[in-house]
């Protein structure tokens, strides 16, 4: 993988661009099949009797280095996009939360028992 999107122009910037978007959903489809690998082999360990809150567990446990590499494509392709665009992940991330909490409509989630 190239560390950096080409910006020789405007062609090969957008070129670069579109590809490494098309390579992060790529990626953000594969933490989807981790996913689902999780809920297969959780709903699989059930159908033999197990818990199903040690069965999610123990699937938690199987999927957790893949799906981690999996979320580390991810970040490397949204680092990639953001220095392109000089942009400071760490403060857009706390300016964003910050505008989440702050927000007026929010879900409101209900509690189980």
């Amino acid at each position: 993988m190239g560390w950096e999107i080409n910006d020789k122009n405007y062609e090969r910037s957008k070129a670069s661009l579109l590809n490494n978007y098309m390579l992060l959903t790529t990626e953000i489809a594969e933490v989807a099949e981790e996913l689902r690998k999780t809920f297969n082999i959780t709903n699989h360990s059930i159908k033999s009797g197990i818990d199903e809150n040690i069965a999610f567990n123990l699937a938690k446990e199987q999927v957790k280095t893949d799906i981690g590499k999996e979320f580390a494509d991810c970040l490397a392709y949204i680092c990639k996009i953001a220095n392109f665009f000089e942009i400071n992940l760490e403060e857009s991330f706390y300016f964003k939360m910050e505008e989440v909490r702050n927000r007026k409509n929010k879900d409101v989630r209900l509690e189980r028992k």
